[in-house]
């Protein structure tokens, strides 16, 4: 089942402008609980389109739809950022995020952009640093937005939250504000998902859990040969030497000279032999 998900989950990134986000974020879920059903839950939320998109006047205009979908999503459904309990893995599995109403920014973005998207809205999501952000065009500029409660951001709110990435100093204004508003492509709004479920697991020491990100991981990004490395890592914690060896041998091969190398060079030995053992 584990590989029919990876199949199933590299299937739908295969293109670049083709990647279906919501159900390729949905799947993410399907290491924690293998037997989710994908359709059911991509259902429940085309049901909460269609009860938006009745609502809807036919000549509404894009800030009229982004009101109605603000209160629907935020007032009506009750979505919020999980204050309570920030780190938990859930708040990025969206079933999770649905049935509970509480998730992190990045979550809530892509239901929010799903059921934008339904309704002929363009939302787009932003990987600022920090604090995933939403954003739609209108002819006017335009309108960002924070996931946690729908609230949009100015311009001196968005240049306030980017100070704390510039050491000792305010945002200086050298790299222009429009750098960290670009528009993210799914592929790199998967890796941020991805990446923050790593840090969880590998902080917490859940080596199966890892792994199985890290399988993602590198079919969104098949030449980053550090996801390669933290693989293997991943693999020699659940005592899969083999597995390990391949892993951390080409990451040698392609980073003879790392900062890390001396120490991953230290741990083959041990991998060889048991390899050796096994067979």
């Amino acid at each position: 089942m584990v590989i029919q998900s990876l199949e199933y989950f590299a299937s739908l990134v295969q293109q670049d402008d083709s990647i279906p986000l919501f159900e390729a974020a949905l799947a993410i879920a399907q290491d924690a609980e293998p037997q989710l059903d994908l359709a059911a839950t991509q259902v429940e939320v085309d049901i909460l389109a269609a009860r938006l998109q009745r609502r809807l006047a036919p000549d509404a205009s894009s800030v009229q739809k982004l009101r109605l979908l603000n209160h629907f999503f935020y007032r009506e459904l009750g979505f919020a950022g999980n204050v309570n309990d920030y780190y938990d893995p859930d708040n990025s599995y969206l079933h999770k995020v649905i049935r509970t109403r509480r998730g992190i920014p990045i979550s809530l973005a892509v239901l929010y952009m799903e059921l934008a998207q339904q309704i002929g809205l363009n939302v787009r999501g932003i990987s600022f640093p920090g604090h995933f952000l939403m954003k739609l065009s209108v002819q006017s500029g335009d309108i960002v937005l924070d996931p946690f409660n729908g609230t949009s951001l100015s311009r001196e709110e968005l240049e306030e939250r980017l100070e704390p990435y510039f050491e000792h100093q305010s945002y200086p204004g050298a790299i222009p504000l429009s750098y960290y508003l670009h528009a993210a492509h799914p592929r790199e709004i998967l890796v941020r998902m991805l990446r923050n479920l790593k840090s969880l697991f590998f902080e917490h020491m859940h080596w199966q859990r890892l792994l199985g990100v890290q399988q993602r991981l590198l079919i969104l990004l098949p030449d980053e040969i550090t996801e390669r490395r933290d693989r293997g890592l991943a693999y020699a914690s659940l005592e899969c030497p083999q597995a390990a060896l391949d892993d951390l041998e080409a990451y040698l091969a392609e980073r003879p000279y790392a900062p890390d190398a001396e120490t991953l060079r230290g741990k083959l030995p041990k991998l060889r032999e048991a390899c050796r053992r096994l067979n």
